[in-house]
């Protein structure tokens, strides 16, 4: 499987001649972010992980284009094809096995009721847990690990690598942050993998690795 970042949440996963596109938002500048997509894969409704007409005009043109998304997305996608997944679901998406696993968004405001929120752990080798620090109830070979965001802080970050212990680990949710917070990412990141021995570090946007 191919693995490539995009800005901020985004990834691209290709297999054979297949691909997914995880949270394609407006953060997301790659204007070809959706090339050759078979299905997209939506975490939640913030716009950093959903970009509405992205999506609509992505359908338009592709009328076999589907979105794979929990129902508060699909709501505000109405009219447009989307399939809604939740928590335990596990289905084949353009040949790859998807499994669903969490329900909510970590809290961001103490007022504010935490949207609903589904991670992607595809074919059991890369989990993309949204905005939350959703543990599966397996081993996760590659953690797509939020690094930066108002809901989060460092020692969060690295209770959960800790607490999931990947193989691998590549920084997600940082597109937030300017040179010295890249230079900060790297350094906790990368100083956490030295120390359990694995390979964890940031994804210029555009990078690809194979795993």
């Amino acid at each position: 499987m191919r693995l490539t970042k995009l800005t901020h949440a985004c990834v691209r996963l290709q297999k054979d001649d297949r691909t997914l596109v995880i949270d394609p938002g407006t953060l997301t500048k790659e204007a070809d972010a959706l090339e050759g997509a078979d299905a997209i894969l939506i975490t939640h409704e913030h716009v950093d992980h959903l970009d509405s007409d992205r999506m609509r005009a992505a359908l338009d043109e592709r009328p076999d284009l589907e979105i794979y998304t929990c129902r508060a997305v699909a709501d505000l996608l109405s009219g447009l094809r989307t399939r809604v997944l939740g928590d335990g679901d596990a289905v084949t998406i353009a040949g790859f096995d998807v499994a669903v696993v969490g329900e909510k968004h970590e809290v961001v405001h103490p007022d504010v009721p935490p949207v609903d929120n589904i991670g992607f752990f595809i074919d059991e080798t890369v989990f993309h847990p949204g905005d939350a620090f959703t543990v599966p109830e397996r081993p996760v070979p590659t953690l797509l690990v939020p690094t930066n965001a108002p809901w989060m802080k460092n020692t969060e970050m690295i209770a959960y690598l800790r607490e999931i212990a990947p193989e691998r680990a590549y920084s997600v949710h940082d597109g937030l942050v300017n040179d010295v917070g890249r230079w900060l990412i790297d350094n906790n990141l990368g100083g956490e993998g030295k120390q359990q021995g694995k390979d964890f570090r940031r994804l210029a946007p555009g990078e690809s690795l194979e795993l």
